[in-house]
């Protein structure tokens, strides 16, 4: 499974400043949430859920919060890069600018486990992390993410 099928160009936001974890959390649940699938309170729940076992922050300021949730048919994912920083609980205590939200069926492990792995790979290219950071919209963003 490729990024280009699981996020879409509304599901990515370059514009938010934001000022803390909670409220990130929020807003990408928010862009998560959409059509007859999960509510923005149930994809939330689930991703803090998740929190709970241990911060989703994988360090150099990247985040991948992810979970599994109900009432959902397909994978979706979405994206936010912050202006600043916010305290993220990541393992290298630095702040985290570039959020990637992922959430899947209730029974889609392989496939979770499959695409949170490739989404940790591409975040893990710093080259790729700085092209993201420099991206002057919501669009170029898009292009990255989605190449």
């Amino acid at each position: 499974m490729k990024l280009a099928e699981v996020i879409e160009s509304s599901r990515i936001r370059t514009d938010l400043t934001l000022s803390s974890k909670k409220r990130v959390m929020e807003e990408i649940s928010h862009l998560l949430a959409g059509g007859d699938g999960p509510s923005q309170g149930d994809i939330f729940n689930a991703l803090m859920s998740r929190e709970k076992l241990g911060s989703t922050g994988l360090g150099h300021g990247v985040a991948i919060p992810h979970g599994r949730v109900g009432n959902l048919s397909k994978t979706v994912a979405a994206f936010i890069r912050l202006p600043h920083g916010v305290d993220y609980d990541a393992h290298d205590g630095q702040a985290v600018d570039l959020i990637f939200g992922l959430i899947v069926p209730q029974n889609a492990t392989e496939d979770h486990l499959k695409l949170l792995a490739a989404v940790a790979e591409k975040f893990s290219d710093e080259d790729f992390c700085q092209k993201l950071r420099a991206a002057t919209s919501s669009d170029a963003a898009a292009e990255l993410l989605t190449q």
